[in-house]
């Protein structure tokens, strides 16, 4: 068998095709490699060219590699997660002994930024530092990113990690004053039209197009189907969504955590006094074996989170609840 040269071409094409098979999609792999979903598709055809056959099965609703290509993925993944676990190894620690947490854009803004002063305050000596950032996570990718802790908002399904539940959740629709007085017609929730509905593409991993919505409609006797509501504005943050509610640009979902002080000053207004709990939650995921600090942090953030229960929870004894 003649050996085989690893061009930077090809080793960019490896890395990319181990990565749709790990996240399950183009959009999530573009996600984790911190490129577009068109470099993505590119990349994998490149490889598939070189290949001479196809390594992936497509459909409208699946994509799965096929008997070669889960041969080739098995490969990648070990040969990838021991260089990373070397690389880990002989890296020079970091003399600042900083302490690093991912969050979620969107979760990091409207919640977490706000209440950091008091945690510096408090526990100056953790070194907490604080990436925005929504990639796919793993034991593999933690480690080589050097990452402690990360708080994501999703269903908790980490096979290789520890999740641990912070906040749970609730739904609701919301928009500005300006926009609900433009629209005295909407009324109940069958009035809502489609095209005036702002949403998160994608709220979680492996959550279907305006899933929060589709919970919520579906929960208030109202369901709109999936290709219907993508007539709405769709955005990739539902802080996005919410800056376009407050814009009086249409009625978005909000996740009462972020939307909660908008309500209370009067920036945003019900448009129904109606809401759901959410599928997902706010967990801190981390390793089995995470550094100790990350016990500190972990008992601020659930501190913090049973302070905002109860001011949320005196706001939601005057709603009604969608079962």
């Amino acid at each position: 068998m003649s050996r085989v040269h690893l061009s930077s071409s090809l080793l960019t094409w490896l890395r990319t095709f181990e990565a749709v098979v790990r996240c399950g999609s183009f959009t999530r792999a573009a996600q984790d490699l911190s490129i577009t979903q068109g470099a993505v598709s590119q990349q994998v055809r490149q490889l598939e060219a070189w290949a001479g056959k196809p390594l992936l099965r497509r459909s409208a609703r699946a994509l799965a590699p096929n008997t070669e290509g889960e041969r080739l993925a098995s490969v990648l993944s070990t040969s990838l997660q021991a260089i990373e676990q070397v690389l880990a190894q002989i890296r020079t620690p970091d003399v600042t002994d900083k302490l690093l947490l991912s969050c979620s854009p969107t979760f990091a803004m409207s919640w977490l930024t706000p209440r950091l002063g008091d945690f510096y305050r408090r526990l100056p000596e953790v070194g907490l530092q604080v990436m925005a950032e929504f990639h796919p996570l793993d034991a593999r990718r933690m480690q080589a990113e050097g990452l402690a802790a990360a708080l994501r908002y999703d269903l908790g399904d980490y096979p290789d990690l520890l999740a641990q539940p912070v906040l749970d959740e609730f739904l609701l629709p919301v928009a500005s004053p300006a926009f609900m007085a433009a629209h005295p017609e909407i009324r109940s929730p069958a009035d809502l039209d489609a095209a005036c509905l702002l949403h998160d593409e994608s709220p979680w991993p492996g959550a279907r197009p305006a899933e929060e919505w589709l919970q919520w409609l579906t929960r208030a006797g109202t369901p709109i189907s999936a290709d219907r509501l993508q007539q709405g504005r769709v955005f990739n943050l539902s802080l996005l969504a919410v800056g376009a509610a407050l814009a009086h640009q249409g009625v978005a979902l909000g996740r009462l955590s972020m939307v909660l002080d908008d309500l209370l000053a009067g920036r945003l207004v019900l448009p129904f006094r109606a809401y759901a709990p959410s599928p997902a939650a706010y967990h801190l995921v981390s390793a089995a074996q995470a550094p100790a600090k990350v016990a500190l942090v972990r008992g601020w953030l659930m501190e913090q989170a049973a302070a905002f229960k109860v001011r949320r929870d005196a706001y939601l004894t005057t709603l009604l609840r969608l079962d």
